[in-house]
């Protein structure tokens, strides 16, 4: 093993499990779109970190976060699924998003002081 072998890309490249893990990641939204009802899809740009990802909010404001091949690939997944799309830096997430994190996160407060206490 030559001294820089450890940064290098595995023979193959990592492009055909990114292939794989696009196509599951889009089944999954495909189904949670199935499951949930007013959903909307909000694109997120590409970081120094992540891909482009897309968030899927529901109507009750629940949401998911995955990777779709880009802006084309989350463009396209919300024809295929005929849901609106939206660009996230332009428009920001929904209100209804906040607001069910917030619910999530009281829920979770109280289930703790309910295990606590007894």
């Amino acid at each position: 093993m030559g001294l820089f072998d450890r940064w290098r890309r595995p023979r193959g490249g990592s492009r055909a499990q990114t292939r794989k893990q696009t196509s599951a990641d889009l089944a999954y939204l495909r189904d949670w779109v199935a499951t949930h009802t007013g959903v909307e899809a909000f694109v997120e740009p590409q970081t120094t970190v992540t891909e482009v990802t897309v968030v899927l909010v529901a109507a009750d404001g629940e949401w998911t976060r995955r990777r779709t091949g880009g802006d084309a690939g989350a463009r396209r997944l919300s024809k295929q699924l005929d849901i609106p799309v939206y660009d996230v830096q332009k428009v920001g997430y929904p209100q209804r998003m906040r607001d069910y994190d917030a619910r999530r996160r009281i829920e979770r407060d109280r289930a703790l002081r309910r295990d606590l206490e007894g």
